[in-house]
């Protein structure tokens, strides 16, 4: 037996699929129950009450002429003979067959008045209990039909079907899963505390905005003679919004932290359920194929059903082939159960009319409309959020079915599928978490002693960091979301903004604010859509980075905007793969001094634009696979600093050239392959800085010690073996550098050059090391290490600027130095520290 309490946790096993039961579901589920237990209690009664009661209605010769006729007996009421028809001897068989034994001739009833009784005539049957059992078990196998047998057995397998058909798409492992997880996560999110604050928050959005647009324009003020630029420029950037900051109203702020990581991961969950019940419909399409089947299993109950209803009758002619056994061959015959059968049939004829209703109803309900595609138009004109997706397929039909039971849970549900929605909530975590004191903590100064702030792989940019007012740089890195508000024009101090993989979008007065302030923004980006449109209109930008792939080769659609807008723009670097120069950087010409491109290993074609900037001061052109110097250098007569590193140059004949560029006084020509000095590079008399590092230079041309105002030369890492004596003749020699080279000796003639700060001589064969050393008074860094020295000269002493952490030798050297020379180099070291 089953009890009550496993009964009732079998109805409770799925209670949350109610939300995907429409109301026809119900109503045939409920159609079912009652139709199940029609068929169970026919059943029922077929088992326990059903029967045949048959008598014998022929009438054979041979017993009509060796019996008399019976005369009239009385007969109680209660054995009275159904058929009015039967013949004197047929009633007195029936009499004896009601006494349960044979009839012995014509008999009265004493006992009862002849007034009240009814007087029947009948035949002798001469037949017993036993042979009266025998042919109604017969009969009611050969008389009855079929269907009076069956009825209610196969109305219970049909309803059966009905209700696995009924329910399928919840049972099946492909489909339930889904199901399973989408009623799951639409319950969590019906009730999560971050559906009401969201929707609250709608409430009081529209009033909050006025406010705060009132005063943001209260606190920023523009120049009237701006306001030509100002239109102009936001006319051409699209990410330019002109609606204000929304803040988070009073209720949306008192979200603890698990809810807030609650609703983050429901959120998190939403969009990878759509991402997977979006790709196919196979719940809708097992869901109109269920329907189908009742459909077309309600069209065939019906039909055999009206044809086989007039075949349950009361009663019945039975001719079974017993007559040698009874000495009859017709009996009539009464079914016990007939009338109560086809009542209950009729009953079930009803339920499966209704539910065939109902089912096509369904069907209709299924085709009038596309069912696989799902719009939010409503709850966007609702709501403040405006992003909220349309979706399709198996996501589309759960919610239409979901809004047959309340439309309330589609609702809130599609807070959840806007991205708008969820950048508010990872940003009020956010603000939680990134307070103002935390992000003090995390300021400190760069290299140029600017305060700066570097923020990374954040959901947003937290609130409080635009209540700093004396920031200067500001970092962002990795920050899929960022949104530039109007309340940073309290950031005064901000001058340089780096955006590395952040598409940042700016509200108005938020641009106003940069447009005016910023001078310098470094960009990196991995596609040309993440440069912000709002960057080529910053009219006061100084200085501007850009590192990611510009090469329109490939991709014509990869290109920069122009840089008109740019008027005050002086320095453009670009780490890319570009094989030519934009032709946008041109529009740049005016104003530009220095132009720095670094690629990626890419080559660079084509230069001949260069002509065009000429009040470039500063080229780098590094790792573009440069065999040569470019002739269109040699008409930049501005250009001061020239800097081909990380190229392929072997030969630098061309470097005759550079005699007409008279303001040149920097070349950087390191890590090329460089194997000779030309000797006309004495030509360039104004040159300061020279670095030929990182060559396979053998020997220097004495023309090189012509060049009377170098300062800088560096000519380490090559394959040099001696330092020429006419190094003498640099005057004005401050830094030398000859590490990881071959030379051996060091000529005496080097030390004349007493303005040198700095000498690099490690990494080299030098075995001695001349008390000449002491001449350079100036002297603040030595480096020796690497080299075959026994000692180094107590003379070092006389170098009075020197300190032991710039003398880099081996400490065994350091150790055989005199002790006064010792003490002093580290008093001097020390001194320092203090």
């Amino acid at each position: 037996m089953i009890t009550l309490t496993e009964l009732a946790t079998l109805s409770d096993s799925q209670p949350t699929h109610r939300l995907l039961k429409p109301w026809w579901d119900v109503l045939m589920d409920y159609l079912v129950v009652i139709m199940l237990m029609v068929s169970l209690l026919s059943a029922t009664l077929l088992i326990t009450k059903d029967k045949v009661v048959c008598l014998p209605c022929d009438h054979v010769q041979g017993l009509n002429r060796s019996s008399p006729p019976v005369p009239p007996v009385t007969v109680p009421r209660s054995h009275q003979a159904r058929p009015p028809a039967l013949s004197p001897e047929n009633g007195a068989r029936a009499r004896s067959l009601g006494t349960g034994r044979k009839p012995s001739g014509p008999t009265e009833t004493k006992s009862s008045p002849p007034t009240r009784l009814p007087k029947v005539r009948g035949y002798k049957t001469n037949l017993d209990y036993q042979q009266y059992v025998y042919i109604s078990q017969v009969c009611y196998q050969k008389a009855l039909p079929w269907y009076s047998k069956y009825f209610p057995y196969i109305a219970l397998v049909h309803t059966i079907i009905l209700l696995v058909s009924g329910n399928f798409w919840f049972k099946f492992p492909k489909t339930s899963s889904k199901v399973e997880h989408f009623v799951s996560i639409l319950g969590k999110c019906f009730e999560s505390p971050w559906t009401t604050k969201a929707v609250s928050e709608t409430a009081n959005e529209d009033s909050e905005n006025s406010q705060n647009r009132t005063k943001m324009f209260q606190s920023v003020t523009l120049e009237p003679s701006e306001n030509s630029d100002t239109s102009s420029s936001l006319t051409s950037c699209p990410e330019v919004t002109f609606e204000p900051p929304v803040s988070g109203s009073p209720s949306m702020n008192i979200l603890d932290k698990q809810d807030g990581e609650q609703a983050k991961a429901l959120f998190e969950k939403v969009r990878r359920f759509r991402a997977h019940t979006e790709d196919g419909d196979l719940i809708y399409k097992f869901y109109v194929g269920q329907t189908v089947v009742k459909a077309l299993k309600f069209l065939v109950i019906l039909c055999y059903t009206f044809t086989f209803v007039n075949s349950i009758t009361f009663e019945h002619i039975c001719e079974p082939k017993i007559k040698n056994v009874t000495g009859y061959s017709v009996f009539f015959c009464t079914h016990s159960m007939a009338y109560m059968l086809k009542k209950l049939l009729i009953s079930y004829i009803i339920l499966i009319a209704l539910y065939g209703m109902v089912c096509l109803y369904t069907l209709f309900w299924l085709f009038r409309g596309s069912l696989k595609e799902y719009s939010f138009e409503k709850v966007r004109e609702e709501s403040n959020f405006s992003d909220i997706p349309d979706v399709k397929n198996d996501f589309a039909f759960l919610l239409h079915m979901v809004d047959q039971y309340d439309q309330l849970y589609s609702k809130r549900f599609a807070i959840f599928l806007s991205e708008g929605c969820e950048s508010k909530l990872l940003q009020m975590n956010l603000n939680h978490e990134w307070t103002y004191e935390k992000l003090r903590q995390h300021v400190s100064k760069n290299m140029q002693g600017k305060l700066e702030l570097q923020l990374f792989m954040l959901s947003g940019i937290p609130k409080a960091v635009f209540d700093m007012s004396d920031l200067e740089v500001l970092k962002l890195e990795l920050i899929p979301d960022v949104r530039l508000p109007a309340k940073i024009s309290q950031m005064l101090a901000l001058r340089e903004l780096y955006l590395y993989h952040c598409p940042a979008k700016v509200d108005q007065i938020a641009f106003n604010f940069l447009r005016d302030h910023l001078h310098i923004l470094h960009i990196k980006f991995t596609d040309i859509g993440e440069i912000p449109l709002w960057a080529y209109s910053l009219k006061n930008l100084a200085e501007l980075h850009l590192s990611g792939n510009l090469n329109s080769e490939s991709n014509k659609a990869i290109g920069l905007e122009s840089l008109k807008e740019l008027r005050h723009l002086k320095i453009l670097i670009m780490k890319s793969n570009l094989s030519k120069i934009p032709s946008n950087v041109m529009e740049l010409a005016a104003h530009l001094s220095k132009l720095v491109i670094q690629n990626d290993g890419t080559k660079l074609l084509v230069l001949n634009n260069l002509k065009k900037l000429i009040n470039l001061s500063e080229l780098e052109l590094q790792n573009c696979e440069l065999e040569r110097i470019p002739h269109a250098v040699f008409s930049l007569a501005s250009l001061q600093k020239l800097d081909l590193k990380s190229n392929n140059i072997q030969t630098i004949e061309e470097i005759i050239s550079f005699q007409h560029l008279k303001r040149l006084s920097c070349l950087r020509l390191w890590h090329n392959s460089i194997v000779s000095i030309p000797t006309t590079i004495s030509l360039i008399k104004n040159l300061e800085q020279l670095y030929l590092s990182s060559n396979k230079l053998e020997s220097l041309p004495s023309a090189l010690f012509t060049l009377r105002k170098l300062r800088h030369l560096d000519l380490s890492h090559n394959l040099l073996t001696a330092v020429p004596p006419e190094i003498h003749l640099l005057e004005n020699l401050q830094h030398f550098s000859i590490t990881k080279n071959k030379v051996e000796a060091l000529c005496l003639q080097m030390f004349h050059c007493v303005k040198l700060k700095t000498l690099h001589l490690g990494q080299n064969c030098i075995s001695h090391m001349p008390p000449e050393i002491g001449q350079l008074t100036q002297l603040t860094y030595l480096e020796l290490k690497g080299n075959h020295l026994e000692r180094i000269p107590p003379e070092i002493g006389n170098c009075v600027l020197l300190k032991r952490n710039n003398l880099i030798i081996e400490d065994l050297l350091f150790d055989h130095l005199p002790t006064d020379v010792k003490d002093n180099l580290t008093e001097q070291d020390f001194n320092s520290i203090v």
